[in-house]
């Protein structure tokens, strides 16, 4: 049986990039250390805020390598994997096996809308060849496959699927979840402004974004929400709300990649045809960011 137990809060990790677009490994390099140091319980390489569109097949691997050496053991490494065809994940979880990463998520081919038979026949096929723990990213928003409870139910079988990143924008798939499944898998919350109604049902960690830039208020936040100190997350949420708003956008890696420059742990750096923020969006974005700055909780006289 796959033996992973994954709970707490996990960045989906920005990638770090030069202003002429290459790769920035020591860029990198800082900020994978920074989010381990303020306390998350993974990193999650190359998701959709990682920009894996814009990533070859050898960049992939290589920022997963960099994430690999900075995290030294100390907590696991996952790597998303997004391939359009089926034969190219398996090539890649092949490979990200060899490298020694401890886990995959895995997402539906995003340029086909594959129904319920054929999401899970995928998902089967690549993790019979990853033959490692697997999240199953479920967004059915944003990517047009919706593997439900009962989808569910029928993977149960599957040893090395182990968790869901689920992203419906729908709370209630988390307490119908446990009801289909009880605990077979764990559940993280995947949309970062329903972090407190998840874990208020019972998720057991966040894949989170805002965390790129504010990490030690992410980790806080599920630290309150799992000792039932309601009242206190209930606060530093409604302190973060306005952040995690910019989390659910078709323009989230700029978004956020202007909230890590903001709060001085990244830069603007993104991939053509994306382009940093300008003008009313720039202005809004950083009136919401220099606000929570200016407000930021004392996190001290919490722990």
């Amino acid at each position: 049986m796959a033996a992973a137990k994954w709970e707490g809060v996990f960045p989906a990790v920005t990638t770090k990039f030069k202003s002429n677009e290459d790769l920035d490994h020591d860029a990198m390099e800082r900020h994978f250390a920074f989010q381990i140091d303020s306390g998350v319980h993974a990193l999650l390489t190359c998701g959709s805020l990682g920009e894996a569109s814009t990533l070859s097949f050898d960049e992939k691997l290589a920022v997963t390598q960099t994430a690999l050496r900075v995290a030294a053991g100390r907590v696991p490494v996952l790597v998303n994997v997004s391939e359009t065809r089926t034969l190219n994940a398996c090539r890649f979880v092949e490979k990200a096996h060899e490298m020694g990463v401890q886990g995959l998520m895995v997402m539906p081919s995003v340029l086909y809308a594959a129904d319920a038979r054929e999401a899970k026949e995928n998902l089967r096929t690549i993790a019979d060849a990853a033959r490692l723990p697997i999240m199953v990213y479920n967004n059915p928003v944003t990517y047009k496959v919706d593997l439900t409870p009962e989808d569910f139910q029928d993977l149960a079988d599957c040893e090395w699927i182990v968790a869901i990143k689920e992203s419906s924008d729908n709370v209630r798939r988390i307490t119908d979840l446990r009801n289909a499944v009880g605990h077979r898998y764990q559940l993280f919350m995947g949309v970062d402004d329903l972090s407190f109604e998840g874990l208020a049902v019972g998720a057991d960690g966040l894949l989170a974004g805002l965390v790129v830039a504010f990490p030690k208020e992410t980790v806080a936040l599920y630290k309150l929400m799992k000792a039932k100190r309601w009242d206190e997350a209930l606060k530093l949420y409604q302190w973060f709300m306005p952040l995690m708003h910019l989390d659910v956008s078709t323009k989230l890696v700029q978004n956020l990649k202007l909230v890590e420059t903001l709060a001085g742990v990244g830069n603007e750096n993104v991939r053509r045809p994306r382009q940093p923020l300008q003008g009313a969006e720039r202005e809004r974005v950083s009136a919401i960011v220099n606000q929570a700055l200016a407000t930021r909780p004392d996190l001290s006289r919490l722990f």
